[in-house]
């Protein structure tokens, strides 16, 4: 079973994702299990469990810190998932700052639900 941790701290933004995941036709998001963490120790905490995830959907801005560290948290980890960072800052800074911290790829905020998906299926396959 594919899993994917969504780390947002806005409640509607986390809302869309879930609707995004529930709706799509695509094959390999059918029966995700999808947690959410609003802040960045609660991301921390998920990771540390022993279930590890496929991808992570990572809000930059959280209450507590830079969604980044969980970004450079999980480097070197032998079973690292992919790491999308989510930012409604999409300055070329930004992007650079996301992808040093070891994001894999970055989707600047409002995506498209076809854009969500397609980059999740991309790190999936």
């Amino acid at each position: 079973m594919t899993r994917i941790l969504l780390v947002e701290d806005n409640e509607l933004n986390r809302s869309l994702v879930r609707a995004i995941i529930a709706r799509t036709a695509e094959p390999l998001l059918q029966g995700v299990d999808l947690v959410e963490a609003e802040t960045l120790a609660q991301a921390q905490a998920a990771l540390a469990g022993a279930d590890g995830f496929d991808v992570v959907l990572l809000d930059v801005h959280l209450p507590d810190g830079s969604g980044l560290e969980v970004a450079r948290g999980l480097a070197g980890r032998p079973d690292r998932p992919a790491v999308v960072a989510l930012t409604a800052a999409a300055m070329a800074r930004e992007q650079t700052a996301a992808m040093d911290a070891g994001c894999d790829t970055f989707l600047a905020k409002p995506y498209t639900s076809a854009d969500l998906v397609r980059t999740i299926v991309e790190h999936l396959s």
